[in-house]
């Protein structure tokens, strides 16, 4: 009933920058919180980013000072700007969102991913 749509994937070489969008859209009667996450071949799965309906933000260590979650909800999306990217950084990276539903559920959708390669 949720999708998730996510752009601004790609190649990019180590110290370059990337901005990820996602876009939600479908049944939603608020948004709760919105993110990113990530997962590198043989790794597990990783907080990047969140940000709350109240603009309450969370990072992920390796990431924390490097990396800028917004959003806009006029438009339901959130962005991840990636400044300073590292090899390390390298992995898919899924948007996930946490949705009120009209019958006052919160659900948890996920993007289909997008590749950020960083090249040395």
């Amino acid at each position: 009933q949720v999708q998730l749509v996510e752009s601004g994937g790609g190649l990019v070489q180590a110290g370059g920058s990337l901005r990820l969008s996602c876009a939600a859209s479908g049944s939603i009667f608020s948004i709760k919180a919105m993110g990113w996450y990530r997962q590198a071949p043989g790794k597990q799965r990783e907080l990047v980013a969140t940000i709350t309906s109240g603009g309450n933000t969370d990072y992920g260590d390796s990431v924390k000072g490097r990396f800028t979650v917004s959003r806009d909800n006029t438009k339901n999306t959130v962005y991840l700007q990636m400044n300073s990217l590292k090899p390390e950084d390298t992995a898919v990276h899924y948007c996930n969102g946490q949705f009120l539903s009209f019958s006052s559920i919160v659900n948890n959708y996920w993007g289909q991913g997008t590749q950020v390669t960083v090249s040395s």
